[in-house]
């Protein structure tokens, strides 16, 4: 099999198989051919399909030379790791030696977040008296409330929420279960949305069984990217601008609670993180006014010494 047949099998296979779009399938085809234009430029494989085990490191070693995003690095690989787990599969290489290459270190990188004063314009503006407007604003306020990901949103169940105790159980990565607060104001919301505005959405549905609390306009689950578009939504209906996503909303969530002396391994509980050095992000999001403060506060600051 030649490398151009290789190329073009692997390629038909993320199209029909796998259902990739176009610009994504092009992407992969510019990462396999410049990994073929290496090994013809450096005479180091005479195919493809038969390099050997220090080939993948001393490619990643050339990307890295060349000043790549490290970002762009690991999609690269990733890219070259599929294409070889594919003939791996089919019994055409013996080993994929991209599984074991080591790849520059991604930067952390430090979420944005938007304003309070951002969400609550957002809020004031939800139409209180349809019953979209009405979700909108439970969905919103259950995402800064609680600072819950996206797909705990969507997959959030009535029978998860304790209106009593004012939590909801949250089922989070890994099948990790954990309880998040509800203020009293939300619990009140939240049970008239679903006892009133929920019950119509759902008629326009089939399935009457679902327990999804948030449904779209058709009367299913949300999904992932419908939540997103509906923040979209709410800010070009409020008449702004800025960008708004689930997760800058999460990331609000933490920076607040931080920010007014809330316990950092609370913050991590409420969040759901695994490990306290991805919440750690979020407290370093703040030096610039602690900066400010201690050059204000502490006595030797003052003075300069």
């Amino acid at each position: 099999m030649t490398d151009e047949e290789a190329t073009l099998e692997f390629l038909n296979y993320l199209s029909a198989v796998k259902g990739y779009s176009d610009n994504t399938i092009e992407s992969y085809r510019n990462d396999i051919l410049e990994f073929q234009a290496f090994l013809k430029t450096e005479r180091m494989a005479s195919s493809i399909l038969r390099i050997r085990q220090t080939i993948p490191s001393n490619y990643v070693s050339y990307l890295s030379r060349q000043a790549l995003k490290t970002s762009s690095i690991h999609r690269k690989v990733s890219s070259l790791t599929s294409f070889y787990n594919y003939f791996l599969a089919q019994g055409i290489v013996k080993e994929n030696y991209f599984l074991s290459v080591e790849t520059p270190k991604m930067p952390k990188r430090i979420p944005k977040d938007i304003k309070n004063e951002e969400i609550l314009m957002l809020l004031e503006a939800c139409d209180m008296n349809s019953k979209l407007g009405y979700r909108n604003y439970c969905l919103l306020s259950c995402l800064y409330a609680c600072g819950i990901r996206v797909s705990e949103l969507c997959n959030m169940q009535i029978k998860d929420i304790d209106f009593n105790e004012r939590i909801i159980r949250i089922h989070g990565k890994g099948s990790k279960e954990r309880e998040v607060f509800i203020t009293p104001t939300l619990a009140d919301h939240l049970k008239h949305y679903i006892s009133t505005y929920r019950v119509e959405l759902l008629y326009n549905s089939k399935d009457l069984e679902n327990r999804n609390v948030f449904l779209n306009k058709n009367g299913t689950s949300l999904t992932r990217v419908g939540v997103r578009k509906i923040l979209e939504k709410m800010v070009e209906n409020a008449g702004e601008h800025f960008h708004i996503s689930p997760h800058m909303i999460r990331h609000s969530f933490a920076t607040e609670l931080l920010n007014n002396g809330f316990d950092i391994r609370s913050v991590q509980e409420l969040l759901g993180h695994e490990s306290l050095s991805t919440t750690q992000i979020y407290a370093s999001v703040d030096y610039e006014r602690m900066n400010k403060e201690y050059l204000l506060s502490h006595p030797r600051a003052k003075k300069n010494g």
